[in-house]
């Protein structure tokens, strides 16, 4: 049994707003049924630090598409929001918070040091720090490229 890192903690009441937005996001974009595979299966929305919420989905591609996380990054910035304080991915047709994947998790850990991020765990959703998520990573940055935590 994996032991959930000290970080982890129940969602807020803000943080249960964000999944159900992001459940709201891919439940209206969506464009494969139950049962069927699709390009947009997967929506995340992001908490700016001035409360503002930005959404995306991905778009599966079989070189590797953005994930929903990172275009929902990106709309953060381009609305404006230079640091982020959550990020939730839901799956389509109910499937509930799905945990980042490893170019997602290395983007926060670079980029949002600070962000919590929502998955999901044994005891039901859980909302924890993205550093607890790279344990031994290595940050990268434009001035210093890679560098051991």
């Amino acid at each position: 049994m994996t032991t959930l890192p000290a970080s982890a903690r129940p969602l807020t009441s803000d943080e249960i707003e964000l999944v159900d937005v992001a459940r709201r996001t891919i439940e209206s974009a969506t464009d494969a049924g139950p049962g069927e595979d699709g390009i947009h299966t997967m929506g995340a929305a992001v908490r700016a630090t001035d409360g503002r919420i930005f959404v995306g989905v991905n778009l599966y591609h079989f070189t590797g598409g953005p994930c929903a996380e990172l275009v929902a990054l990106g709309s953060a910035r381009a609305g404006g929001a230079t640091d982020v304080t959550h990020i939730v991915a839901v799956g389509n047709h109910g499937r509930g918070p799905i945990g980042p994947c490893g170019r997602d998790r290395q983007v926060l850990f670079d980029y949002y040091p600070e962000a919590r991020v929502i998955l999901p765990t044994v005891d039901g959703p859980r909302s924890v720090a993205v550093q607890d998520l790279l344990p031994m990573a290595t940050s990268w940055s434009f001035d210093d490229g890679s560098q051991m935590a």
